[in-house]
């Protein structure tokens, strides 16, 4: 029988080898089951079969090494072309949506209580005293979890069936799978592997069952809390086969989330009356990256004063190895945040970052996230255009930036109404009967999530290049305005032309004037005047199904590459098309006065609105981090971001000889991990214009 570090590690490499083989399209049997519930008046109890026939369908693998089951197995190669091709029509005619999915934690609560048959037995005494609407959403409820019982079922017979041909240590193993699969398929959860299977279940069968995007586990060390404590009183688990369950938990997630995206746990923080949470889990959800080591999940830390010395030290000394996660989030800052958006203390407590940065509410939410980006560079170009092609430039800066934010404020209102223009056709042609299960309070509403059943449906925009921006303001009011240089339209001509035949003026754009990350008053205070704009427009949109808030954010993912492709060139001395900076933090390479100046002037401005994420990217030379003083040190520079009011830090510690390495022969590093606006990803796998990014991102030579 394999060790504990064997088992992690080939694993590791199986799902690193096998992640291409894994099965994304169900499409077939969901177009089968939409034209076989045609006669069904119902739109809503159409999908709670759909969601039940998706489920009954699903296949899964196991291997002689898995420990918890929900592998979804290779896509057998069902259908004919033609077959494939009639189901994406139908589904593109018929069925597909607009808007967003997922980006939540599931409220499990009831589940674990009451288990799939209590969960039935509720819902089907509501059914029988409901009539119209509420009537088929119960009925599409129950459908659902029909679905969701017989997926566990099947996955329960495949470990079963793979104990014929076990040895006696491996029949061990699946006899314990197979009992904890029997029994979470209709009852509530009795164990600690019970639970962390179960939790796994359900997030995969919402995510397959009715395509919805990235269902995270969240707060791993409270849902599974209990049964953890129970298990281990009772002597019925250890800390390290725990560890090896969570480890397992972060290789199912792997093997389902395709690359690029990202998935969530959380640890520590406080509950509603200010108590710090963390327990044993806590420590155990950072552990368990040390063996997997894979994209996912990115773990980040609720922070505040209260948390452990020793959780704080853990972290940092995973990262000062190397690893890529995990990240520090800013409790404090976002319960103020949550709390002003009418959160109430036991809820602004309980949140997740919804993948990356984001903030959603746990078990309760039906937020969408980055929707959208909006390329704040993008709109000073068209700003300086009209200005100059009018005639009528701005006579002062302070107009110019007025008649900018003016621009910003109506591009801001076209998005609002464009969201709800997808919320409307989403209430029509979607719902999502599982997730409506768990999430709050679709059950008590008899309302699907997609209906206005969830307690929270706010909107969270995100706005691109916050540095680039005020760095660029500052250039046009040094230039134009106060040193009279250049005339808006001589910008203009220079931006146009790329800086063509202009490098010296470009690298005076660039160099000689103040940079945001530097700790300058001016250039701080247009990052704050533009949130506080940002912030002020957003708050004059109101979202449906509910005149839920449009929040702001300045979480990027990829978008600050993928807009910064797109964009001209820019007053700051960016080149057209180089990639924006990648979060809240200043652009890259500019943070040229050391990392406590970088974080001064990070936090020289009140982050608490910007609940849609806010992410500042650090990144040190792994060199430093050879003696505990290093790591004392960047645990006091981390604690500083935060005490300041930092929303969230994540620090990539590698040395850019690695990288250049990666990019010559990719084949030696498939598995080199760096974090990008929010999100880890394998370093080879990315565009060459990311990777340059991330080599110019300023790598600091000191703590």
């Amino acid at each position: 029988m394999a060790t504990d570090d064997e088992r992690i590690a080939t694993l590791r490499w199986r799902c690193i080898e096998r992640k291409e083989q894994a099965c994304r399209d169900n499409l077939l049997v969901c177009a089968a089951s939409m034209r076989g519930s045609e006669h069904i008046a119902s739109w809503q109890v159409r999908k709670g079969l759909l969601t039940r026939d998706t489920l009954a369908a699903v296949e899964f693998a196991l291997d002689d090494l898995e420990l918890l089951a929900g592998r979804r197995a290779p896509c057998p190669n069902q259908g004919s072309e033609e077959e494939h091709e009639a189901a994406h029509t139908y589904w593109r005619e018929h069925v597909r949506s607009r808007g967003q999915t997922g980006h939540c934690e599931l409220d499990l609560s009831r589940l674990f209580a009451v288990g799939v048959a209590g969960l039935r037995e509720d819902i089907a005494a509501r059914l029988s005293a409901a009539s119209g609407e509420q009537k088929d959403a119960y009925q599409s409820f129950l459908y659902a979890l029909d679905g969701f019982s017989t997926m566990i079922e099947h996955a329960h017979a495949l470990v079963q069936g793979k104990m014929e041909e076990a040895d006696a240590a491996r029949r061990e193993e699946l006899a314990e799978m197979a009992e904890s699969l029997a029994r979470v398929a209709h009852e509530p959860p009795a164990t600690f592997r019970d639970a962390i299977q179960l939790l796994w279940l359900v997030d995969f069968a919402v995510m397959v069952g009715e395509g919805v995007g990235l269902v995270v586990p969240g707060h791993i060390d409270r849902t599974l809390r209990p049964f953890y404590e129970a298990d281990q009183a009772a002597g019925r688990i250890t800390r390290d086969k725990a560890l090896v369950l969570v480890e397992s938990l972060y290789l199912l997630i792997n093997e389902l989330i395709p690359d690029g995206l990202a998935m969530s746990v959380m640890v520590g923080g406080r509950d509603a009356a200010g108590t710090d949470v963390t327990n044993e889990l806590s420590y155990l959800g950072l552990e368990a990256v040390r063996r997997t080591k894979l994209i996912y999940p990115t773990v980040g830390i609720c922070w505040h004063e209260g948390t452990p010395r020793d959780l704080t030290a853990l972290a940092i000394e995973l990262i000062g190895k190397g690893y890529s996660t995990p990240a520090f989030f800013g409790d404090e800052t976002i319960q103020r945040g949550l709390k002003e958006l009418g959160a109430p203390p036991e809820q602004a407590c309980n949140y997740i970052n919804s993948t990356c940065v984001e903030i959603t509410p746990v078990g309760a939410s039906n937020v969408w996230v980055a929707s959208p980006y909006f390329p704040l560079c993008q709109y000073l170009l068209e700003e300086i255009a009209e200005q100059v092609t009018s005639g009528a430039p701005a006579a002062t800066f302070e107009a110019f930036v007025e008649r900018y934010h003016e621009r910003l404020a109506r591009h801001i209102a076209e998005a609002a109404t464009e969201e709800n223009r997808s919320r409307e056709h989403r209430r029509v042609r979607g719902r999502k009967p599982l997730q409506s299960v768990f999430t709050r309070d679709c059950i008590a509403r008899g309302k699907d999530v997609d209906d206005g059943g969830a307690v929270y449906n706010w909107v969270e925009c995100s706005f691109v290049g916050l540095a680039n921006l005020a760095d660029s303001m500052n250039v046009i009011r040094e230039e134009v305005y106060r040193g009279q240089q250049l005339t808006l339209a001589e910008m203009k001509a220079l931006l146009d032309a790329n800086f063509a035949g202009s490098e010296p003026i470009r690298i005076r754009f660039l160099q000689t004037h103040a940079k945001y990350g530097n700790d300058s008053p001016e250039v701080d205070a247009l990052v704050q005047d533009t949130v506080n704009r940002c912030v002020a427009a957003c708050a004059e949109q109101t979202m449906l199904p509910d005149g839920s808030p449009f929040v702001p954010g300045s979480f990027c993912w990829v978008m600050h590459e993928f807009l910064g492709r797109k964009c001209g060139a820019t007053p700051d001395g960016r080149q057209a098309g180089f990639p924006f900076a990648d979060g809240c933090g200043p652009a890259q390479g500019r943070e040229r006065t050391g990392p406590t100046a970088a974080v001064l002037s990070t936090t020289s401005w009140n982050q608490a609105p910007f609940i849609g994420g806010a992410a500042y990217n650090m990144k040190f030379n792994q060199s430093l981090f050879q003696d505990a003083e290093a790591h004392h040190r960047l645990g006091d520079l981390v604690t500083t971001f935060l005490r300041r009011g930092g929303f969230e830090t994540q620090i990539n510690v590698v040395d850019k000889d690695v990288l250049r390495k990666a990019q010559e022969s990719p084949e030696h590093y498939r598995d080199l991990l760096v974090r990008i606006g929010g999100y880890c990803d394998y370093f080879t796998r990315l565009s060459p214009e990311m990777q340059a990014e991330i080599l110019l991102r300023t790598e600091f030579d000191r703590v």
